[in-house]
């Protein structure tokens, strides 16, 4: 199937979305709570194009909107640097801190709006990213909390968490590094607990807190080696290697 963006051409499969068709034919589209790891959140609704199908346009949310027909797609029309110039300044008075946002808005030349509130939200721009992260790939330590303008990430009760693992996955995949995670030589603190880091036996690098390491191993069904992922492998072939000879 094929469909236009800006004027290109570009080769699709039906129920493809259409940030991943945009990015392919490198067209640039900002986003916030989008992170090729994790399914398509649409919160941030940074990411609006506007899709004119059979002479009828309408803006759509990029990183959710599965292309079902051809159709044209604009990414930077006068109707879309408008409503994402408003979204921008939405996003700046959640997280009047974020230097990240400040760029975006001067990037997209967004405009000044004083009738919007500040809100004391520090970085955060509640895209839910950290929360679907942990909830996916680790154990679900934080969520949610709170409706309206208090609403924010925490763990329960904002107390140290006792399923935490310390993994750091919450903070990775933040786009405004809103996430504060503290690493010495032999520590890790994050969401106010500090965990002790193990290090490869073979190689002396860092592999994680001792609780990433063993929920990794249970997951997998194993018993923790002690090994990073370079010198497993280097393991594994040496294993080979004198199994066969070589």
């Amino acid at each position: 199937m094929t469909i236009t963006i800006n004027g290109k051409p570009c080769e699709c499969e039906k129920g493809e979305f259409l940030l991943q068709i945009a990015r392919r034919n490198g067209f640039e589209i900002p986003i916030l709570c989008h992170h090729d790891a994790i399914a398509g959140q649409g919160c941030c609704r940074l990411c609006i194009v506007e899709v004119v199908t059979r002479g009828k346009p309408q803006i759509v949310v990029s990183c959710v909107y599965p292309v079902e027909r051809e159709c044209e797609v604009l990414t930077d029309s006068e109707k879309v640097r408008r409503q994402r110039g408003v979204i921008l300044r939405l996003l700046e008075k959640r997280a009047p801190d974020s230097p990240e946002i400040r760029a975006l808005c001067e990037k997209y030349d967004a405009p000044k709006i004083d009738r919007f509130v500040k809100v004391d939200g520090g970085k955060c721009v509640m895209c839910g990213l950290c929360a679907k992260a942990c909830a996916e790939l680790s154990v679900g330590a934080i969520s949610t909390v709170n409706r309206g303008v208090t609403k924010e990430i925490a763990t329960p009760y904002h107390e140290p968490s006792s399923v935490c693992v310390g993994c750091g996955s919450c903070a990775s995949v933040c786009p405004t590094n809103a996430i504060e995670i503290v690493e010495t030589e032999d520590t890790r603190t994050i969401w106010g607990k500090t965990f002790r880091l193990m290090r490869c036996a073979r190689c002396g690098g860092i592999i994680g807190t001792k609780e990433e390491v063993s929920l990794a191993a249970k997951r997998a069904g194993e018993e923790p080696d002690g090994l990073c992922r370079d010198c497993r492998r280097l393991r594994i072939a040496d294993v080979f290697a004198h199994a066969y000879g070589e």
